[in-house]
């Protein structure tokens, strides 16, 4: 059959717009032209459609051309646009390309305004294209679930909206080798490189992209080796102070797409699509406040969602936290002179500790500041540190290193006596007990300008985790992935992250678990685990197998199921009642039961089970905010429950009303009334049920007598200053520790009347909290800004330092627990909108949870969170909103389900879909 002429096309046009008396559009004429010079000349016959230039009247007579276009002589069709504009009849322009069919090659979608439904309708519908470009999107959670059979190229830049993927998204790309995610707002590793690895053909990825390149191949002026691995390697000032400013959105676009006349190869077509400009897409900025609170489980955290603000805060101190440097005093602040009118200017702005060092201010609270002289060996400028000098032992090392600084710091064993470290371009050879994360970085080539990162960028090891888990990408962020860098990628993965649980190399099938317990096999093979197990004579089958089983669910759940526990209703006839919770825990023997106390002075006994509420007590005056709950053991339906105004008191949960409607007919719940302890933050009940201990905005201690109701004892001056949290081991019924504000963790022992603590271990930073690992073999201390430490519970000695990025502030109050068995920690801060699972023996990072919620003003923050003591890998969360008005709300979460699997429980109990929840 013979193809369609271009002509008798046009033709057809121009009597349909006679036919209904229309004047024929300009724009759809010139595209016939170009079509035809481009015919003429021999090159892929393109027609080019403008759709910002298309009117109502010309759909119709459109619809009936394309209809036949695709047995006709034009070979690809472009849909374009010349300047942002609002779709006005968005169901023409879907129906118009999938009219075309295979023919489409390049769909140009950015800076569309178009609502949820077009979005729906072509995430969902697909589409035929080989290119397209939805840059500056306003989409949260990318959610593609339809067919885009032909897709090669897909630019997503400045989405600034844009979070994450959901657990389907990119099933049916095959053909996608090229993925542009400049200036989104993704930020977990896990989730992001599970969505990336279902791309079979996905070779080229950028997050970031060099300054000289305007589309996802490798760098022409970069070298094969010189990788770059964070975010802000060779940053100048004027960049740094670009991307600390509040960004506008661009004036005009200059791309290549509507430039080219030529005919393009299949390669010209995508980069030509991802020409970007220098200009930034406009952020919606949210201004935050803080207000300092300490207690245990909540603090009134900034209201902000991550932006350019918390940006910000990444950029001052991006070369102290993704190095892993410069944690013990503070923040790193490094600018050009040329950025100030005069030095006054600069010492307003970095503090009055600062030193000069090539022309350039660096503040002094760091470890060692090191740079380049000219002879090409890098001195330290900080006097009270142990390096001496590095040594730059090849000629190319000096070029690429020329005009940067290292940063290195003393290992947190103390030791002094490390030795030189000499640079090269293959290794580093490093003094005894010596710890830097410079060897897990190779050297940056100086002419590679970042630009345009994503907050993925700034995660620490970022590009050695996305290289190691999609092992087929060749290009990332516009820098070749080489046979070595992928080797050392691997090594560093292998140093700081777990793939599984327990250090499982690979994932297996649950089935074949099963099977193997049943046939009397191994769970684990013949591999060794090197974490700290029962001994093999007693249940160690079982502890085997829990673990495998664990491990295999662990692996699949990357998109952890999740369920809110705010709203309850104890009867079908009662009306649904939204709490405010303030503090919450677990029952320390019935694995059913939690207990919440509430920002109005409310007590909520639920069933985890159920979902339902098993007992309440209203506020009736004497409580204010709960803050210190604690369960009994011997007497497991009593609980102890302390509020803000010092009032403490023993309840029975037998004496509380089985419905929240009850509440006027029931008995006092509380047994008994305890002396009132003043700006209580912390309760906590010793492992026999004869005393607690209470803590607060003081720096005593109270001691009280279960039994007899009295106080026994105060223990005054303890810290310096306050002492935020107080915990009893749990099964000494003597020893407790306390965390203090002045950056020291004790230990006493009741039977030395604690006139002098066992011992003390200090932190960088103000502790927020302390906790006794299930066996009380450890101590787990949270600092202030994500410093968390284990200790030796015996003598305080440091045993693992989880190496979590700060962010920079005094107000990101963190708090750490164990989950159930004590093999892992969960760590999050109240600033923050992750919780973080690591070893609790080698610190290695397990996995990253976002707590997502729906809304760009929306964004939830760790206050508090809780292992579940009976669930392998569950937990619950305290989670609080920016927005004032949205209550916090527990959620619980389950590592073991995926998200996909709990959506019969309904939207709004997954974790990246809480609309309303919470009040």
């Amino acid at each position: 059959m013979m193809a369609i002429d271009i002509c008798c096309l046009e033709s057809r046009y121009l009597a349909l717009c006679w036919k209904e008396d229309t004047q024929p559009n300009s724009s759809i004429l010139l595209g016939f032209h170009k079509a035809k010079v481009l015919k003429s000349l021999k090159q892929v016959c393109c027609f080019e459609v403008f759709l910002d230039q298309i009117k109502e009247s010309d759909i119709s007579s459109l619809i009936e051309v394309f209809s036949i276009i695709s047995l006709s002589e034009i070979e690809a069709v472009d849909f374009l646009h010349k300047a942002p504009y609002a779709l006005s009849n968005k169901k023409f322009v879907l129906s118009l390309i999938r009219l075309v069919g295979q023919k489409a090659r390049i769909v140009d979608l950015r800076d569309v305004s178009c609502g949820k439904d077009f979005r729906r309708d072509l995430f969902q519908g697909g589409l035929s294209c080989q290119v397209l470009h939805l840059g500056s999107w306003r989409t949260r959670k990318l959610n593609i679930t339809g067919k885009f059979m032909q897709l090669h190229t897909l630019n997503l830049d400045f989405s600034i909206s844009l979070t994450g993927f959901t657990k389907e998204c990119f099933n049916c790309m095959p053909n996608l080798a090229r993925l542009s995610l400049c200036e989104t707002r993704i930020t977990n590793l896990w989730t992001t490189s599970a969505a990336l690895s279902k791309l079979p053909s996905l070779k080229e990825l950028r997050f970031q992209n060099c300054l000289c390149c305007s589309d996802t191949r490798q760098c022409p002026t970069s070298t094969g080796g010189k990788a770059i691995s964070f975010a802000f390697n060779g940053y100048n000032s004027d960049m740094l102070q670009s991307h600390l400013s509040i960004c506008s959105p661009s004036k005009g676009r200059n791309d290549f797409i509507y430039q080219r006349i030529d005919s393009p190869t299949r390669d010209d077509m995508f980069y030509d699509a991802f020409s970007d400009d220098d200009s930034y897409v406009g952020h919606h900025l949210i201004e935050s406040t803080s207000d300092e609170s300490s207690d245990e489980s909540e603090v009134n955290f900034p209201m902000h969602c991550e932006g350019p603000v918390e940006w910000e805060a990444r950029l001052a101190n991006a070369l102290a936290e993704l190095t892993g440097f410069g944690q013990k005093h503070g923040p790193i602040m490094k600018t050009s002179l040329s950025s100030f009118s005069d030095k006054s200017a600069f010492r307003s702005m970095a503090g009055e500790n600062h030193s000069l060092w090539n022309g350039e201010f660096i503040s002094e609270s760091v470890d060692v500041i090191s740079g380049m002289d000219e002879k090409g060996a890098m001195h330290r400028i900080h006097e009270n540190d142990t390096f001496e000098e590095i040594n730059v032992l090849d000629g190319n090392s000096r070029e690429h290193l020329n005009g940067c600084y290292c940063i290195t710091r003393v290992p947190n064993s103390g030791s002094n006596n490390c030795s030189t470290i000499e640079v090269d371009d293959q290794q580093l050879e490093e003094g005894p007990n010596f710890e830097t994360n410079i060897s897990t970085h190779e050297v940056a080539n100086k002419k590679y300008k970042s630009h345009h990162p994503s907050p993925i960028c700034f995660e620490k090891h970022y590009r050695e985790y996305i290289i190691t888990s999609i092992p087929n990408l060749k290009v990332l962020d516009n820098l070749c992935i080489t046979d070595s860098e992928r080797e050392k990628a691997k090594q560093v993965f292998s140093r700081h992250f777990e793939y599984l649980p327990y250090n499982r190399r690979c994932k297996e099938n649950v089935i074949n678990i099963l099977q193997r317990r049943e046939s009397g096999g191994s769970a684990g093979g013949k591999r060794s685990l090197k974490l700290n197990q029962p001994d093999p004579a007693i249940g160690r089958n079982t502890v085997s197998f829990t673990r495998s089983l664990s491990a295999a669910k662990v692996g699949s759940a990357v998109w952890p199921s999740s369920r809110s526990m705010s709203k309850f209703k104890c009867t079908d006839s009662e009306e649904i009642k939204t709490f405010r919770p303030r503090q919450f825990e677990y029952h320390p023997s019935d694995p059913s039961l939690m207990v919440f106390g509430t920002l109005d002075g409310e007590l909520v006994i639920i069933n985890l089970e159920s979902s339902k509420v098993v007992a309440y007590v209203p506020s009736v005056g004497a409580l204010n905010s709960v803050l210190g709950l604690c369960w009994l053991r011997k007497y497991p339906s009593k609980l102890i429950a302390g509020s803000d105004n010092g009032v403490l008191q023993l309840y029975d949960v037998n004496r509380m009303g089985s419905t929240i409607s009850d509440r006027a007919h029931q008995t006092d719940p509380a047994t008994y009334t305890f002396e009132e302890f003043e700006q209580l933050t912390s309760v906590h009940v010793n492992s026999t049920d004869e005393y607690f201990l209470t803590s607060g905005n003081t720096k005593h201690v109270a001691l009280y007598d279960i039994v007899s109701g009295k106080r026994l004892q105060t223990y005054e001056d303890l810290h310096e200053g306050h002492i935020n949290v107080v915990k009893f081991a749990h099964y000494s019924p003597f020893i407790f520790a306390t965390s203090s504000f002045d950056h020291e963790i004790k230990m006493w022992d009741l039977r030395q009347r604690p006139l002098h603590s066992c011992y003390t271990t200090s932190s960088t930073r103000g502790n927020v909290m302390v906790c006794f690992s299930p066996d009380d073999r450890y101590l787990l201390s949270s600092a202030v800004d994500n410093e968390v430490r284990q200790h030796l519970a015996v003598d305080g000695r440091l045993h693992l330092k989880l190496d979590i990025a700060t962010l920079g502030s005094v107000h990101n109050y963190t708090r750490s627990y164990y989950m159930s068995g004590g093999d892992y920690i969960i760590s999050g801060s109240c600033e923050e909108s992750v919780v973080r699972v690591c070893c609790a023996q080698t610190g290695r990072r397990l996995r990253d949870i976002p707590l997502e919620a729906a809304g760009s003003r929306n964004s939830r923050f760790v206050q508090s969170l809780r292992g579940d003591p009976f669930r392998a890998f569950h937990m619950s969360i305290l989670a609080a909103y920016v927005r004032p008005s949205t209550s916090s709300e527990i959620i619980q979460i389950n590592l073991l389900t995926s998200e996909a699997s709990s959506e019969e429980k309904g939207r709004d109990q997954l974790l990246s879909h809480s609309r309303g929840l919470g009040g």
